[in-house]
C-alpha cells in the first residue's frame, strides 16, 4: 500500500502516509511482553511488540552514533538525501573500526533520551499530499492493518507448522 520511506513515531504521532505510529490503546512497551505467559495475544499486539523492538534498536543505533559522530549531536544542514548517506558511511565505518582496530574502547554506556530526532527537514522525495488530515489518517490505519493482520497470519503458520 504504502511503498517507500516513513518514519516509525510511538503513540503521539498521528497515523499518517510517512509515520508507521503504534495501535493505541494496546500494549506496547516490550517489558509488557516480558515474562512467562506474556505473548502477544493479537495482531495489534504484536505489531506493537515489533514496532517498539525495531524502534528501541534505532534509539540505540543513534545514541551509539552521537558518542561516536558528532556530527549526528545536532541536526546536520544537509538535504536529506545526504543525511542518509551519511549515516551509510558512518555505519561502516563503525563496523570497520569494530572489527579491525583492537585497541577500539568505545563505551557502551547510552543516552537515548535525544536520539530520535524530528528537527530534520522535509525530504523533497516526499510528494506532496492532496489527501484531508481524515483521509490521510484512514488510508495509514489501513496500512498499519494490513501489516499488522499479515503479521499475525505469518505467526499462526508458524505456529500450525511446529504442531
Amino acid at each position: 500500500m504504502f511503498l517507500g520511506k516513513y518514519f516509525l513515531g510511538d503513540c503521539g504521532f498521528p497515523s499518517r502516509r510517512q509515520f508507521l505510529a503504534l495501535f493505541r490503546g494496546v500494549r506496547y512497551h516490550l517489558s509488557d511482553f516480558t515474562g512467562q505467559g506474556r505473548h502477544p495475544e493479537n495482531a495489534n499486539e504484536l505489531f506493537n511488540l515489533r514496532h517498539a523492538s525495531l524502534r528501541n534498536v534505532v534509539e540505540r543505533l543513534f545514541g551509539i552514533f552521537k558518542l561516536r559522530f558528532t556530527i549526528f549531536k545536532t541536526a546536520p544542514p544537509f538535504p536529506f538525501k545526504i543525511q542518509a548517506e551519511l549515516v551509510l558511511a558512518c555505519a561502516g565505518l563503525h563496523n570497520y573500526l569494530r572489527k579491525e582496530c583492537r585497541s577500539d574502547e568505545f563505551p557502551i554506556e547510552l543516552d537515548t533520551e535525544d536520539a530520535l530526532s524530528s528537527d530534520s527537514e522535509e525530504d523533497d522525495d516526499f510528494e506532496i499530499l492532496s489527501e484531508t488530515q481524515e483521509q490521510q489518517r484512514e488510508n495509514a490505519n489501513q496500512w498499519r492493518n494490513f501489516i499488522a493482520t499479515e503479521m499475525w497470519s505469518d505467526v499462526d503458520v508458524v505456529n500450525n507448522n511446529m504442531h
